[in-house]
């Protein structure tokens, strides 16, 4: 599914060869020790370092200049160089940086008139990648378990979380990255109370009343439409007509980075109804693609769930649209439910393997769900939301 449908433009070759020369290094370096030698690797704490860490070490090379804080990351929000995020179990607002390297990459990608994104041998570079990206982390053998160590310790990861504490039983990164947790790590706010609609994930999370205040605020891609996000291209499939031809559906989009715990939970308590899988694109899910005009969600891969939810006394089986969306390396979702099962609020959906991605909620108007105050006003203020799995996220109104 291109941009740029029909396009058969060769991107130039002063552009392509560096993007696909550094796309291969950030792969290739991204397995620290799977299918390698040890000879052949840097020392793996160094390595994960480098390749994994997303917060403030890139700023450093500039801070002192700039010995403010808040003016440097004034520099950084005017550049598009991160973006806040507030950290709802503390209420601190932090600036999520991008390294240096990315922000320039993207910039090249997204700047206007260039349309770098519109090729298709971008389009297939990104997938071929990531391909080659899943085949490292599902690969077993010696070096995996320092690869695990390395990730743990570079995003301080609380071992004490998880179901399964001893390392050595994750034969691969992957089982590892999409690891599951102690029932007792994420409590659900009032389990048994179908008003209260809780966090799908651990995530940085942006919620709107209506789908136009979402693309006025946050997603600016011009061809996003609900229609399109659970449909894509075919105008024949109506099976998601009850959430897709409502104007005045509700969103809440949940971003997951790197290090956040991957797989995601149903807000709702009810029924898995339809699941559509949607071929696409593997496009980063950074909130800078999101804010430029690239159609990053109705474009990349994707899956659609429809949950036959209960929202309470007369709204006992509304449909609902939960959307588990591929990202930049990140080409696989699974699913923990079928169609026909029962799901209770809190309980697990599905999962993403390695990187980070995008789930998006789909509530219909006739739900009546009003988003919390904080979480509400955050977006409004183009500011992400850090919250985990079964945290209150809204209300249905009485």
């Amino acid at each position: 599914m291109s941009s740029n449908p029909g396009a058969t433009n060769t991107l130039p070759e002063s552009f392509g060869k560096p993007l696909e020369d550094s796309l291969t290094h950030l792969v290739d370096n991204s397995n620290v020790t799977a299918g390698a030698g040890k000879d052949e690797l840097a020392p793996s704490e160094k390595r994960a370092d480098a390749i994994h860490s997303h917060g403030n070490k890139s700023k450093h090379w500039v801070a002192k200049f700039f010995p403010s804080e808040a003016t440097l990351d004034h520099l950084f929000s005017l550049e598009h160089m991160g973006n806040f995020v507030v950290d709802r179990s503390t209420g601190r607002k932090n600036f999520e940086t991008m390294p240096l390297y990315v922000r320039v990459g993207m910039h090249l990608l997204f700047v206007e008139g260039c349309g770098y994104m519109t090729y298709p041998s971008v389009e297939k570079l990104l997938m071929d990648q990531s391909v080659k990206q899943g085949k490292l982390y599902d690969a077993t053998g010696e070096g995996v378990k320092e690869h695990i160590q390395s990730f743990i310790k570079t995003y301080e990861l609380p071992i004490d979380e998880l179901l399964v504490q001893d390392l050595d039983n994750y034969p691969t990164f992957n089982s590892f990255f999409a690891r599951r947790l102690l029932p007792t790590a994420r409590p659900i706010t009032s389990p048994e109370d179908p008003t209260i609609i809780v966090s799908p994930a651990d995530c940085r999370l942006t919620a709107f009343q209506t789908v136009d205040l979402a693309k006025q605020i946050w997603v600016k891609g011009k061809q996003f439409t609900i229609p399109t996000l659970l449909t894509g291209d075919d105008k024949t499939d109506t099976r998601f007509k009850a959430v897709s031809d409502d104007p005045k559906c509700s969103v809440a989009i949940a971003r997951l980075a790197p290090q956040d715990y991957h797989r995601f939970h149903s807000p709702v308590e009810g029924v898995i109804g339809e699941i559509k899988d949607i071929h696409g694109e593997l496009y980063t899910v950074n909130p800078q693609a999101i804010n430029e005009d690239l159609n990053v969600f109705t474009l990349n891969k994707r899956s659609v769930m429809i949950i036959h939810a209960n929202f309470g006394p007369g709204r006992e089986s509304i449909p609902m649209a939960f959307v588990a969306i591929g990202a930049m390396l990140v080409g696989s979702i699974g699913w923990s439910k079928k169609t026909g099962d029962k799901i209770r609020k809190g309980e697990e959906l599905g999962w993403f393997q390695y990187g980070g991605s995008t789930t998006i909620c789909v509530f219909p108007s006739a739900a009546g769900l009003q988003f919390d105050e904080d979480i509400r006003s955050n977006s409004e203020q183009s500011m992400e939301t850090l919250v985990k799995v079964g945290m209150e996220i809204a209300k249905v109104a009485s």
